[in-house]
């Protein structure tokens, strides 16, 4: 109900827009005339409230999976490190050296069969690395240190293989030891007793006759899709590790052989095109 104007005190300094609020009549989104005033409009009624906006719903499950397979598919799968192959093919003159002269001892099948099959019994093998020799320059430029790379190192591989019960792989990397440094053909059957004697001697191989550049390691995955081969370059075995035995618990037989070679070569390709 509107409240009287008399009965108001200082009704008439109000402005217009004060008494029309003070005697409860509606002031909504008047417009102003040109005194300045307010214009009533009793019949206008206030704005209808709108209704609150409801939340939008959570992505549901399956777009999240399918945004990670977007995401995977554009960084890629990554690699595991029990997927490889080592290619170690036995030489020519090392073949003709062992089949000469220790034949016997690989009874089960020939050398020559043995040696593709070399490869499954590695165990463990370390992915070749590189680095760059550099020197120092400090006289050219005053107060500046220069750094420029002269040779590229590499570092020795080592391979780790399970030994068999017949010692055929433990004993295939010994004669290829004992091939780089056999003397006189005379002297290099041991089976025979001539290693004993006194006048035994040692007489090393060229390079090119026990050197290998078949050697690689082919690095693949799950799918036998993409696959990084290293393919060594004048490789040799350049020694055994020790081989502890002991008694207690009983492990599988391991012997780690260290290759030293002058460079390597990484192919990436499909597998099904070695």
């Amino acid at each position: 109900m509107a409240r009287k104007p008399e009965n108001i005190p200082g009704y008439d300094r109000l402005s217009p827009r004060a008494k029309l609020i003070l005697t409860g009549q509606s002031v909504y989104d008047r417009p102003l005339n040109q005194r300045g005033t307010v214009t009533p409009n009793i019949s206008q009624k206030p704005p209808t409230p709108r209704p609150p906006t409801p939340p939008k719903p959570k992505a549901p499950i399956g777009e999240f999976k399918l945004n990670m397979s977007q995401i995977r598919d554009k960084i890629g799968n990554l690699s595991l490190t029990n997927q490889y192959l080592v290619n170690l093919p036995i030489g020519k003159d090392i073949l003709d050296y062992i089949k000469e002269y220790y034949q016997p001892e690989f009874d089960n099948y020939s050398i020559k069969e043995f040696g593709p099959n070399l490869g499954f019994y590695c165990a463990e093998a370390t992915l070749p690395v590189s680095s760059y020799a550099t020197a120092e320059v400090k006289d050219n430029i005053l107060g500046v240190t220069q750094e420029f790379a002269h040779t590229r190192l590499y570092t020795d591989l080592d391979l780790t293989f399970y030994v068999d019960s017949n010692y055929d792989v433990l004993r295939y990397f010994e004669l290829w030891l004992d091939f780089i440094s056999a003397g006189e053909k005379k002297f290099q059957n041991s089976q025979s007793g001539n290693a004993f004697l006194p006048t035994y001697f040692r007489r090393f191989k060229y390079p090119d006759q026990y050197k290998t550049s078949q050697m690689s390691i082919v690095k693949f995955e799950r799918d036998y899709e993409d696959s990084l081969s290293y393919n060594f370059m004048n490789a040799f075995p350049k020694g055994l590790t020790s081989i502890p035995v002991s008694y207690g618990s009983a492990d599988l037989l391991k012997v780690t052989v260290t290759f030293n070679y002058d460079r390597y070569v990484v192919i990436r390709k499909k597998l099904s095109q070695f």
